[in-house]
């Protein structure tokens, strides 16, 4: 079963996968956005090519937990894929993804240069691995 993860900006999309068995998440690439129809056939040709069974967003937040406007932007993407590709899609709170994707890569010594381009990529690492990470916790509590 494996899942993608998305972090929907105005200009790209950030894009990870999981591992076919759900346990890790990892980069893909990033999409330049060119207008929903062209957006959703890149999205189209991974989920074939990649073979997923669900999609999961990140749903940016204030800090306070609030919805602000580009909150709204990304739930109306997260349901015309939805309706798109007929996949669950799960909304992930996204809050600190981006930050935490940057302190991750300037710990590595990534220049700002390229930091900028995969930095996109990497919060949706971030988003989907979060919820990999919360997922396999309720399984331990389930049958702990």
């Amino acid at each position: 079963m494996r899942l993608m993860g998305l972090d929907v900006g105005s200009k790209t999309i950030g894009v990870a996968l999981s591992d076919p068995l759900g346990l890790t998440a990892q980069g893909f690439e990033v999409i330049r956005r060119r207008g929903e129809e062209k957006d959703l056939a890149r999205l189209r040709d991974i989920i074939g090519e990649k073979e997923v069974s669900g999609i999961v967003v990140g749903l940016p937040k204030n800090m306070n937990g609030t919805m602000g406007p580009q909150s709204d932007i990304v739930r109306e993407f997260a349901s015309l894929i939805e309706d798109s590709f007929d996949l669950p899609v799960i909304m992930w709170d996204e809050r600190l993804s981006t930050i935490a994707a940057e302190k991750m890569l300037i710990s590595a010594d990534v220049s700002r240069g390229k930091r900028k381009q995969v930095i996109d990529k990497m919060a949706a690492v971030m988003i989907l691995q979060g919820y990999l990470d919360s997922k396999a916790k309720y399984k331990e509590r389930e049958n702990g």
